[in-house]
Formats: structure tokens, C-alpha cells, sequence
């Protein structure tokens, strides 16, 4: 009993060390508590899910049956059952709120990260990050009860697809290291960089161009996108806005390396985040009349 506690208090720590170590702000503290508490479950399961499919020494099979396991134990906690993961079972107080659909397609995300490394073109990237980006959005616009229209949800997959997009930037190094490269392979070849150039310790100059025009149309889908805190108000604006602000902060992070992404750490700094945020969060007052209850 002392040794499964354990591991559920280090599991707990190590998510929360996780949490703080992303481009944005999980759940703001001036979000009301049972808002923090989904945004809280929500991640749990999503950083869960991902480092089934991304960590340790587990072989492509053992990974894939690992994700169907978690796969099933979502069908259970949404069923009303008793899940195996306690990291799913954290989800059960939300499951009239949320919908099962999203944590599907971050699973099947994970699964397409066992078998395909390369995509040949942004189309191609951009259907993998609809898997295993655009489904957050969905489930945060879930969490605050928010009856979304079309634009809308365009406009969140916008944010989704950028934070996405950016942090595959700023990881261009340690993918490399995990075999998989996330720049288009037709941009790589029009800008005229080799698979190997990504091996050498600092960014040839036509890398560097090429992460920096990347950068470029990151942060042109996340203004894009940005449009959405305005149609928000309250809590909701505030935490989509966290998002979207630490998005930009990112995109800060990958143009002060000059697009040398691998010779340098494209760190996201928090006061960028909080500059990002401040700004979205007057824009949208100004424009809205301020926040609603």
C-alpha cells in the first residue's frame, strides 16, 4: 500500500514539474478552482498519453500496446467504470463536461508517432497536428462550457496548430536525436537542407532561414487564431489567452537564435508569456467592453 501511494505522489510530482515546464500556463492561478481542477485533469491525461509515446526504453509495440491500454481505460472512465490508470480515473468527475473524442485522437496521434518520422509536406504536418494538437482546443473550450461556432473552433485549431508547429521548432535537435524530423520535407528541399544538416551541432545558414520562416508563419496562424480571446470573456478569455501568449513567447524564443535552433536553446521565457498575455488580455477588453462574469 505505502510503495502504490508512493508511486502515485511521484507520479503527481513529475507531472506537475512537467506542467511547469511548458510554453504556457496550464491553469492560471486566478482561474476559479474547478475550472484549474479540469484544466489540471485534462493535462494529466494529454502529458500521460504523450510520454507513452514518447519516453523511455519501451520498443514501438510495447508503446502501442501501452496506448491502447490507455485508450480503453477512457472508454471505461467514460462509461461510467473503473479505469486501471489512475491518471485517467482523475478524469471521472469531468465526464459529463468533456467530450471522449479529443483524448482519442491524442492516442491515435501517439500511434502515428511509432510508425511515420518524416512528413513530405506541410498539408501532411498540419493532418498530424489536427490529431495531436487541435484536440486541446476542443477540450479547453469544453472545460469552460463554451458553446463553440465555426469560427470559433477554427480559430482555437489555429492557436493549437501553431503552439504545435512552434514547439516542434524549438525541438528540431531532440526530435533529430528520436529519429523523426518535423520540417516538411519540400520546405527542406526548396530551402536546400539535407536530413544531415540537422546533425551538425550548430544550424547551417539555410536551416537557419528556413526555422525562421517556419517561425514566421507559426506566429502569423497564432494572430489568426489569437482572434478567438476576443469572442471570449471571463475566465475562458484569460485561460486561452495564457495560451496563445505563450505561443508567441515561443516564437520569441526560436527568432532569438537567429533560426540556430540547434546550436542554441530556443527557451521560452516567462516574462515574454506575460508580456504576450497582458497585451491579449487589454486587446480583448478594449475591443469586448471588458471581461463578463
Amino acid at each position: 500500500m505505502g510503495q502504490r501511494a508512493g508511486a502515485v505522489v511521484d507520479e503527481m510530482s513529475r507531472l506537475r514539474v512537467a506542467e511547469r515546464a511548458e510554453n504556457f500556463p496550464v491553469a492560471l492561478r486566478i482561474l476559479p478552482a474547478r475550472r484549474r481542477a479540469v484544466l489540471r485533469a485534462v493535462y494529466d491525461v494529454v502529458r500521460t498519453v504523450d510520454d507513452v509515446g514518447d519516453e523511455g526504453e519501451a520498443d514501438p509495440a510495447q508503446r502501442l500496446a501501452a496506448l491502447d491500454a490507455l485508450d480503453e481505460d477512457l472508454d471505461r472512465v467514460f462509461a461510467g467504470g473503473a479505469p486501471h490508470a489512475r491518471v485517467i480515473g482523475a478524469l471521472a468527475p469531468h465526464v459529463g463536461l468533456l467530450p471522449v473524442a479529443p483524448f482519442h485522437d491524442l492516442v491515435a496521434a501517439n500511434r502515428v508517432d511509432q510508425t511515420v518520422t518524416r512528413y513530405a509536406t506541410r498539408d501532411e504536418l498540419i493532418g498530424y497536428c489536427r490529431l495531436s494538437a487541435v484536440p486541446i482546443g476542443r477540450l479547453v473550450l469544453a472545460a469552460f462550457e463554451i458553446d463553440p461556432t465555426d469560427a470559433m473552433l477554427a480559430a482555437s485549431d489555429d492557436v493549437c496548430i501553431a503552439l504545435q508547429l512552434l514547439e516542434h521548432l524549438q525541438d528540431v535537435g531532440e526530435d533529430r536525436g528520436r529519429g523523426r524530423i518535423y520540417l516538411p520535407a519540400d520546405a527542406r528541399e526548396a530551402a536546400g537542407v539535407a536530413e544531415t544538416d540537422l546533425d551538425a551541432p550548430t544550424a547551417s545558414p539555410a536551416l537557419r532561414r528556413l526555422v525562421l520562416a517556419e517561425s514566421a508563419a507559426a506566429r502569423d496562424q497564432l494572430r489568426t487564431g489569437s482572434a478567438l480571446v476576443g469572442r471570449l470573456h471571463g475566465a475562458a478569455r484569460l485561460a486561452v489567452a495564457g495560451y496563445a501568449a505563450g505561443g508567441f513567447a515561443a516564437a520569441d524564443a526560436v527568432d532569438r537564435t537567429g533560426g540556430d535552433v540547434l546550436g542554441r536553446t530556443a527557451r521560452t521565457r516567462r516574462r515574454d508569456v506575460v508580456r504576450h498575455l497582458a497585451r491579449l488580455g487589454l486587446g480583448s477588453t478594449r475591443r469586448t467592453g471588458g471581461p463578463r462574469p
